[in-house]
């Protein structure tokens, strides 16, 4: 920590930049990923198997919608969250938590992609919410 007349600035460390980095680059890698994953689920819901006897029965194209939406939106909130803007990050982490939960209910279709996806989504939340800019980090020591 340094002062400067009279505010006190803490210093961002490098992993945690390099963390936000990561989120944002995940964001979009797997926002792309999960739109293809939707898209190839509403051209031929017969490519996913349905596992039977689940706790709840998943239509494939249904979730392909979602997932479409979703990861259309994960991948295009990624970019954003390069600009470091504290918006970015809120939307970046409520977009993960969606995310996770719309992989949740993927499993029976896709399990190890979706439990991925979920592992990402905590990565990505955990990334963001643990980064502050510079600017952010400095207040008034009266």
């Amino acid at each position: 920590m340094t002062t400067h007349q009279g505010a006190v600035h803490a210093h961002t460390s490098g992993w945690a930049i390099g963390f936000a980095t990561f989120a944002g680059v995940i964001m979009a890698i797997s926002g792309s990923f999960q739109f293809f994953e939707g898209l190839a689920a509403i051209i031929n819901p017969n490519y996913f198997v349905v596992a039977h006897n689940y706790a709840f029965y998943v239509n494939a194209t249904t979730w392909g919608w979602i997932n479409l939406i979703v990861g259309a939106i994960v991948a295009l909130s990624g970019f954003y969250v390069f600009s470091g803007s504290i918006w970015a990050r809120v939307v970046g982490i409520t977009l993960a938590v969606l995310s996770a939960i719309a992989n949740f209910f993927y499993i029976p279709v896709y399990p190890v992609w979706s439990l991925l996806i979920i592992a990402l989504d905590i990565a990505v939340i955990w990334a963001l919410s643990v980064y502050n800019r510079p600017e952010e980090e400095s207040y008034d020591a009266q």
